[in-house]
């Protein structure tokens, strides 16, 4: 019998929590700046679970989009 641990520890789980994690994080800075440029989702699209919930923190002190164009140029460039 699996655990839930041992589940959450699956690849197919790893990627699921990842699109869904990018889908949410894509719908809130699109209902908060309107339109996102396609680099940036290419961009958002390739990073990391742990990147994910980094700039879903990060989101919530962006005043404009270009504080998310200097946090994915930022974070790249680690």
């Amino acid at each position: 019998m699996f655990l839930l641990s041992d589940i959450k520890q699956t690849r197919v789980y790893q990627e699921a929590m990842e699109e869904g994690e990018t889908r949410l994080l894509l719908r809130l800075l699109s209902k908060r700046f309107g339109k996102i440029s396609d680099r940036s989702i290419q961009m958002i699209n390739k990073l990391s679970l742990e990147q994910l919930e980094d700039l879903g923190e990060a989101l919530l002190d962006f005043s404009a989009i270009t504080d998310l164009d200097n946090w994915l140029q930022s974070y790249i460039n680690k």
